[in-house]
């Protein structure tokens, strides 16, 4: 209930999916930091935090789907890197496994909205300029896995 006495009102299914992408990149980078299974990590996220206004099957496939195909998906993008995987700051590193997984395994959702919620994630948990760094790195990897649908929005 809110302060008025109303109910309030439920998030829409976009919020949901922002809020599930914050808290993947939260626990990816957990992940690579103290290097615990995927499942000890998804387990405490969702002991920690609120799921009640997060798309909890989203989280999971993220979370999962980038472990998963970790190797897969960073021969994506490490072509486009200017310096060594290794040097990449972990936060830039978890947006862009995030991202990457996106543009490659859900073509359900646009490939701009795919880098526009990288870019605000590296906003929000990356260093001062990293969003700059994530942008630029799904700028030039969209057109390669993205390339009918950005034939497509050329028309």
């Amino acid at each position: 209930m809110s302060e008025q006495g109303k109910p309030k009102a439920a998030k829409s299914p976009i919020a949901k999916r922002r809020k599930a992408r914050s808290l993947a990149v939260q626990a990816l980078y957990s992940w690579h930091m103290a290097g615990q299974s995927v499942t000890e990590i998804e387990a405490q996220f969702r002991t920690d935090n609120d799921f009640s206004d997060v798309d909890g099957a989203y989280f999971h496939e993220l979370l999962t789907g980038v472990a998963r195909l970790k190797s897969d998906i960073d021969e994506c993008f490490e072509p486009f890197l200017d310096r060594a995987m290794a040097e990449v700051d972990p936060v830039e590193l978890a947006v862009l496994r995030l991202s990457t997984y996106e543009l490659r395994n859900r073509v359900d959702v646009p490939y701009k909205v795919v880098i526009n919620e990288g870019i605000e994630l590296a906003k929000v948990y990356g260093a001062t300029d990293g969003h700059k760094f994530v942008n630029g790195i799904l700028d030039r990897l969209a057109p390669r896995l993205r390339s009918a649908e950005l034939r497509g929005a050329k028309r």
